[in-house]
């Protein structure tokens, strides 16, 4: 009885049922390895699909995904088959990281027909007046619609209107109807600049972008959700309308306007400069840059000298450039002899330009001190931008020093003048910290001046000799932390402008010295060993030249009838000479 009374022993356990299978131990340890489209690639962990991809020469088309922006993942055109999706999905390549062993496809039947599909739907509402678009030759709407779809439209209803030239800020305009929401402009206001002043408002296809009520968009970085908008809803209100982006040519160059020699390229035509965009430099500048400096383009082309004068005011007269430079010679040596003459560098020239200035000014006039001139401070941030208006015053500190002159401020030099202690003056460059001290100085009895903008020491010069920008020579810059960074010439110097190490060096010449360069590189590769080891591992060949500097969109070697790309509206024959030539005519 007992025994039928006593419970029954508890029945055993199911199995459990088998787990995924443990993920595969990693080909290369501490890297993740993966095939895309049959490729294996070898990346970081938490390298995205996209630019895993990328690392191995494949494409995969995006919108919203930027690799300094937060993952938004709303665009949808980046979609890809992944060997581990759940049930077979798309996954999006922007936001996924590549894991161990997986296999991605990207040239799939599935995949093109979901980047067909994603572009149909943003060309739904989109307004067909890519003719008219700011941002033509520089759309990927435009550009992955060739590539992706190329379908005619099945909309047979109107499309959404909204805003047109909606004036966002200063800096900005924004076409509503062009936007593709993909959020950019927001995520960078938020993120990047930490001014959150851009928003979606409304729902559905009535979505656009927009600023808070009452408060335009002013950052003093505005100019960047130009540059990071993938199609031709913001445009600069600066550039706007003013050149198409493919007839124009793009050189390496260097902001000028502040100390931190944000890298950039300029875009010219024709021998004008038309905007800067910024290049990207992970240890200056990222890709970023602000709205001031943006337009530091403009005194490339504005109030330019262009040939030598003699004479102050209603007396000046102009005079050829060898002329010029002789009688300017004799002067500057007369005052230094007398012991009355002040040199004057600016820290907005060349390391190469005060190379050549401050070996003149020690062994040719035997000076033991120069002035520094340069703008006014500014405002900074804890961003990009400082204070110092000066792109090159450590270059100009590192020269000085390497040559053993004295460096003093130009409030010295004025108040010299005044007290009548120093009677000639030589300026490499016109920059003052303000006008009140360009009339002291400009009391001088011999002012010889280097200017390429006509200024007040311009105007009163007794000797001005037209000097070129950096646009119009290769040289390089030393920002406030040391870093020497190459420019590249974009365009020849105009008419009898050359770059103050030239003028430099053909003063030089007349006072006695062994001086002549062909070009920037002469001129560092001759006098820049007395920097010893001052710029670190910069070598003047890192960033190498190109003969040709192709526009924004590569094109092929020259254009039908030969001219070069930024030079197509001039007459063949010009550019063939100016090619030939090259740096000699900066000589």
């Amino acid at each position: 009885m007992a025994e039928e009374n006593k419970p029954a022993a508890p029945a055993a356990a199911p199995p459990k049922p088998a787990g995924p299978p443990p993920p595969p131990p990693p080909k290369h340890p501490g890297f993740v390895t993966a095939t895309i489209d049959g490729v294996e690639v070898v990346v970081k962990p938490g390298t995205t699909v996209i630019e895993a991809a990328k690392s191995v020469g494949i494409e995969i088309p995006y919108y919203c995904y930027h690799k300094r922006l937060s993952i938004a993942a709303n665009c949808r055109m980046c979609l890809v088959e992944m060997s581990n999706a759940p049930m077979g999905k798309l996954q999006p390549g922007c936001q996924l990281p590549l894991a161990e062993g997986i296999a991605v496809k990207t040239d799939t039947p599935r995949v093109k027909d979901q980047q067909r599909a994603v572009l149909e739907f943003l060309l739904l509402n989109h307004p067909v007046d890519c003719s008219i678009c700011d941002q033509a030759g520089e759309c990927k709407l435009q550009d992955y619609y060739m590539k992706f779809d190329r379908q005619p439209s099945r909309l047979d209803v109107p499309k959404v209107v909204k805003g047109k030239r909606v004036q966002l800020g200063p800096m900005v305009v924004l076409d509503q109807e062009r936007c593709i929401l993909c959020t950019r402009c927001v995520r960078f206001m938020r993120e990047v600049a930490k001014e959150p002043q851009l928003g979606v408002a409304e729902r559905g296809n009535e979505s656009f972008i927009t600023t808070f009520p009452g408060r335009p968009l002013d950052s003093r970085y505005s100019g960047n959700v130009v540059d990071v908008c993938p199609v031709g809803a913001l445009t600069s209100t600066d550039f706007r309308f003013r050149g198409r982006v493919w007839f124009m040519s793009a050189a390496r160059s260097v902001c000028t306007g502040c100390a931190r020699g944000c890298n950039t390229f300029l875009d010219y035509l024709n021998d004008v400069a038309y905007r800067y965009r910024p290049r990207e430099n992970d240890a200056v500048n990222q890709e970023w840059m602000c709205d001031d400096g943006r337009l530091t383009y403009k005194p490339l082309n504005l109030e330019r000298v262009l040939v030598a004068r003699e004479g102050r005011g209603p007396a000046a007269q102009a005079v050829g450039r060898d002329v010029a430079v002789g009688k300017a010679a004799k002067a500057l040596d007369a005052h230094a002899k007398a012991g009355t003459l002040g040199v004057l560098l600016s820290p907005a020239a060349s390391l190469e330009d005060l190379l050549v200035a401050a070996t003149v000014a020690k062994d040719g006039l035997g000076a033991r001190e120069v002035f520094l001139g340069g703008r006014a401070d500014g405002w900074q941030d804890e961003f990009l931008k400082r204070a110092d208006q000066n792109p090159n015053r450590k270059g100009l500190e590192l020269v000085a020093q390497a040559l053993g002159l004295a460096v003093r401020p130009i409030a010295d030099l004025a108040a010299a003048v005044a007290a009548g202690k120093v009677k000639g003056i030589w300026a490499v460059g016109t920059e003052t910290p303000d006008e009140v001290v360009a009339q002291k100085l400009a009391g001088a009895e011999t002012l010889v001046v280097q200017a390429y903008n006509d200024g007040v020491l311009a105007r009163h010069a007794t000797h001005l000799l037209p000097a070129a920008p950096h646009s119009e020579m290769d040289g390089t810059f030393v920002n406030f932390e040391g870093r020497a960074q190459r420019f590249e010439m974009a365009y020849f110097p105009k008419a009898e402008a050359r770059p103050h190490w030239s003028l430099a060096a053909d003063l030089g010449r007349e006072l006695g010295l062994a001086l002549r360069f062909a070009g920037g590189r002469d001129v560092f590769a001759a006098l820049g060993g007395a920097l010893g080891g001052a710029l670190g591992d910069f070598r003047w060949d890192a960033l190498p030249s190109v003969g040709k500097r192709f526009g924004i969109v590569p094109l092929a070697a020259g254009t039908v009838d030969g001219r070069l790309a930024g030079y197509r509206d001039r007459v063949p024959s010009d550019t063939t000479e100016d090619y030939r030539r090259g740096i000699a005519r900066t000589s």
